[in-house]
């Protein structure tokens, strides 16, 4: 199977990878147990300096990096090496906190002696997506590598050159060859590795689909797994909120990374009373959007990862128009373009049942909701399988505690847009998938949480 880079603004292809063959990928696994020995014998101390320069490679080399990522997956350049620069400042923080967070725990109980031990679990398999190529990456390598297990990376099969990149990235930070490895092959072959006893757990940020066949595999084989899966995620804005400020916080919200991402705010509930202002308003914002080149500084909105996802999101959006939503602008490809590019879309009045109220649309398609009241807004916020992250815009401290209590997502920001933070845990709820990256929290999740009960020293 051939793996490939093609270029989602053009067609084109810019390059092709074979795909490992069955012996490559069994040296691989080998290297992994091997790396894993060596890594999880290390000191936190040695870890960090390594992870400190890699922090460093990616600031040194952000705007090639992030010219290859555009090139890749179509986001507009500017976002692409924002992206790589994030990745630098979740390597600092785990070089910066692994120790605090790894440390033992010492407890008071009936023995003389009792703590818990934090301890890496092996090698872990990481399935990762396009969207995001270096930063969902990074975010689950830095604590991982800091935790002393080692990594090896299937990425989606349309950002190789990323994939590669970040291993290289590793590699010239001093981590050992074999500590973070990129596979390159077709998904077909990720049930396999999950059935090895040589990979002990496994994360998959994806669709569910994806996340779904990997959580039966690594279930069966009775492996750790984290996954971080769809989201429609709900934007609400009530009657006290700073409303032109709304406003332009939900357009980026909407078209950020082009539309396709999973913490992108995809459902606008809005209460009656500002509701006509704020659909005019936000109608307009998505309107003047520039479309074009993303490799152009001055582009907003660049073309979709894929050919596929542009018929995906053409069918949802003239099934729920069929069903009987009110289209508002946009609905249509761009006319005239080679590349997979799709206007910036609002559809209201939404019904029951039509595609954009049910599933995860992944591009720049705004649904619009009017609510009478915040028990209404709440209740459309969950009416969905998904709660990944959420955003609430009020002044209304009674407000703010009830959707903080009571919206069903792993993340609420408040008069903010959901953004993932390496200082904050990062997941979701229901069909969003379950574990947790980012943080504390994130660190450990591939670990051995191992009591050490002393009843008398020797």
């Amino acid at each position: 199977m051939a793996i490939a880079t093609v270029n989602p603004a053009t067609g084109e292809t810019l390059a092709t990878f074979k795909s490992l063959t069955g012996q490559e990928i069994e040296a691989k696994l080998r290297g992994a147990v091997t790396a894993f020995a060596l890594n999880r014998g290390r000191s936190l101390d040695d870890r960090a300096a390594r992870m400190l320069r890699a922090a460093a490679i990616l600031e040194e080399r952000a705007a090639d990096y992030g010219r290859m990522i555009t090139l890749e997956m179509g986001k507009p350049v500017g976002a692409s090496v924002a992206e790589v620069k994030k990745c630098a400042l979740v390597c600092r923080y785990y070089a910066e906190n692994a120790g605090r967070f790894l440390a033992d725990e010492h407890i008071t109980t009936n023995a003389q002696e009792s703590y818990v031990r934090y301890e890496p679990l092996g090698p872990v398999l990481a399935v990762m997506p396009w969207n995001f190529p270096f930063w969902q990456v990074f975010r689950f390598a830095a604590p991982a590598l800091m935790a002393g297990n080692v990594g090896l990376l299937k990425h989606s099969s349309n950002v190789p050159q990323s994939a590669m990149a970040i291993e290289q990235v590793l590699r010239d930070a001093g981590f050992d060859h074999d500590e973070f490895q990129t596979l390159l092959i077709s998904s077909d072959q990720v049930a396999a590795l999950l059935d090895d006893d040589r990979i002990k757990a496994a994360t998959l940020t994806g669709g569910e689909g994806a996340g779904a066949s990997v959580a039966s595999s690594a279930g069966r084989n009775i492996k750790k797994t984290v996954l971080e899966l769809g989201g429609s995620d709900p934007f609400i804005v009530m009657p006290s909120a700073d409303l032109s400020e709304a406003v332009a916080v939900a357009v980026k919200a909407r078209v950020i990374n082009n539309g396709q991402s999973c913490i992108a705010a995809k459902r606008f509930i809005v209460h009656e009373s500002i509701a006509p202002q704020f659909e005019k308003r936000f109608v307009e914002a998505m309107r003047a959007l520039r479309i074009g080149d993303p490799l152009d500084e001055q582009t907003e909105i660049g073309p979709l990862a894929t050919p596929q996802i542009v018929d995906d999101l053409e069918k949802q959006v003239h099934a729920s128009i069929d069903a009987g939503a009110r289209l508002l602008t946009g609905g249509h490809r761009v006319a005239g373009t080679k590349g997979n590019f799709y206007e910036p879309t609002v559809l209201a009045d939404i019904p029951a049942g039509a595609p954009v109220r049910l599933e995860e649309t992944f591009g720049p398609v705004a649904a619009l909701y009017r609510v009478k009241d915040i028990d209404e807004a709440i209740a459309v916020a969950n009416e969905t399988t998904f709660g990944l992250g959420s955003s609430v815009w009020t002044r209304d401290s009674s407000e703010i505690r009830r959707f903080a209590a009571e919206i069903e997502a792993g993340q609420v920001f408040v008069n903010a847009m959901v953004a993932s933070d390496p200082r904050l845990p990062f997941g979701g709820v229901k069909r969003s998938g379950f574990g947790r990256e980012l943080g504390e929290h994130g660190i450990r999740e591939f670990v051995n949480v191992k009591t050490v009960y002393v009843e008398k020293r020797a």
